[in-house]
């Protein structure tokens, strides 16, 4: 029985043996498998921090894009708004010197000669000279103010299509 009892430890430590191979030989199946891992996270870690850091730096260059198109936007609008008020204050001026005329064509009107029937025609003349010119001055000041808004108007809306345009086209590319 002793031959039994040496056959079986025999056996048994063969199987232990190969157990403990099998075992080493999964820890280290494991142990690679498990670098490998950690190399491909690396890596990948690595992609990930150098294309967020590509992203930044394209985000940044069309915010300054934008910023700048946005800026310059904004000095063509007041360029503009300026040379329309030059140009409104010149229209006012020509405006009072016609008014001026026409008063003074109004009030020239009101010379009479010695005929009594012309002088009732005259001053009746004057006064709708007069009343004509009053409703031209009324007139000629409202469409000023009307040029005016016009003007301020037709700069914004142009100003905003610019903006959304500077910030639009380069979204598409």
């Amino acid at each position: 029985m002793k031959a039994f009892y040496t056959r079986t430890g025999v056996a048994l430590a063969s199987i232990a043996t190969v157990l403990g191979i099998l075992y080493a030989a999964y820890s280290h199946g494991v142990a690679v498998t498990d670098a490998k891992w950690n190399a491909k996270w690396a890596d990948q870690h690595l992609l990930q921090a150098r294309n967020a850091a590509a992203a930044t730096t394209l985000n940044r260059n069309e915010e300054q894009r934008r910023q700048t198109a946005a800026n310059q936007v904004g000095s063509d609008a007041r360029d503009q708004i300026k040379m329309a008020t030059d140009a409104g204050t010149a229209a006012d001026a020509a405006g009072d010197r016609v008014r001026n005329k026409a008063g003074k064509l109004a009030a020239g009107a009101r010379c009479s000669p010695s005929d009594p029937g012309i002088a009732e025609r005259g001053q009746a003349a004057t006064r709708a000279a007069m009343v004509l010119s009053e409703l031209f001055q009324r007139a000629d000041k409202r469409a000023g103010e009307l040029a005016k808004a016009y003007d301020a108007a037709r700069i914004a809306g142009k100003t905003c299509e610019e903006a959304y345009d500077s910030l639009r086209i380069n979204t598409a590319g």
